[in-house]
């Protein structure tokens, strides 16, 4: 019992110094260490070069399975997306496959109809693409102005188109640039129809960013979204282009949404359709004999 009093009294009494010199001794370590950062920068980085030295393949060591595993993770995951996009591919290869069968047929039966028919086909057409360099929009004209250069294909009346459907027309040719007035501007008429119905009527432009449609019959069905194409009645526009879509449906009149984005208009496509040849004289008299009696 009496050591255990000794040592106990012992330890109090050590415990008694620390707290009174702990203040003390943490201000001696801290100033020491100081001393050491500022004295012994060359020996902390030595150590801590060679510890790095000696860690390193240590680490890159234990690293390797964790690796191991991350890039088996990464495979696996690229075999699962690699096989969803074949997946994927064969369904749309399928796809493709049955339309180009249809498309298939569907020209032998245009090829088979049009020998039934005696079907001629149309003009090839001729296009020349130009740069749009300026937009004229007021409340008397909208028309674009583009470089044609020394083209001497360009001509008057000619069809402008996009990518996308019809622009308008070429109104002036110049030695160097052009005028094209657009099917939004107040002086454009194009014959148009519905692709659906083919009932025709007349797009009339008003300087507004939606033109008219007018002239249609009495009765006909129109409805917004219908797509609205060239007739080809009067010959300057071929029959088939598109032009717009029907936006808007009033008491008042029927508006066209165009087709082709004349906010971001760059390029044009003039299209020039080739003359359809007279017949010699010699072919028509073949044929009717009864006008060489005629003219003897």
């Amino acid at each position: 019992m009496k050591r255990r009093r000794v040592l106990f009294m012992q330890l109090s009494h050590i415990r008694l110094l620390v707290k009174k010199f702990a203040l003390v001794i943490l201000f001696l370590l801290a100033f020491v260490l100081m001393l050491l950062n500022k004295t012994d920068t060359i020996l902390i980085d030595k150590t801590s070069s060679v510890a790095t030295s000696v860690f390193s393949p240590v680490i890159d060591v234990l690293i390797l399975p964790a690796r191991g595993i991350a890039e088996v993770y990464d495979y696996f995951k690229d075999m699962r997306l690699a096989y969803q996009e074949n997946k994927l591919l064969k369904a749309e290869n399928r796809q493709l496959r049955i339309i180009s069968e249809k498309a298939r047929a569907l020209e032998i039966e245009n090829r088979l109809l049009a020998k039934l028919l005696n079907y001629t086909r149309p003009n090839e057409e001729e296009m020349v693409t130009v740069r749009v360099v300026a937009e004229e929009g007021d409340a008397f004209s909208h028309s674009l102005i583009a470089y044609t250069g020394e083209n001497t294909t360009v001509k008057k009346d000619q069809i402008v188109i996009t990518d996308r459907g019809v622009v308008g027309r070429v109104d002036t040719v110049g030695a160097m640039y052009s005028k094209i007035l657009m099917i939004t501007d107040i002086n454009s008429r194009i014959p148009v129809m519905l692709e659906k119905n083919r009932v025709r009527g007349i797009l009339a432009g008003d300087n507004n960013r939606k033109p008219k449609l007018e002239f249609t019959p009495i009765g006909s069905v129109i409805n917004v979204g219908d797509r609205i194409i060239t007739s080809g009645v009067a010959g300057t526009f071929p029959a088939g282009l598109p032009v717009g879509v029907v936006s808007e449906i009033t008491k008042r009149d029927i508006r066209v949404t165009p087709l082709a984005d004349f906010d971001s208009i760059e390029y044009v496509k003039i299209v020039s359709y080739a003359d359809v040849e007279e017949p010699e004289t010699e072919v028509v008299n073949a044929a009717n004999p009864e006008a060489e009696v005629a003219d003897e």
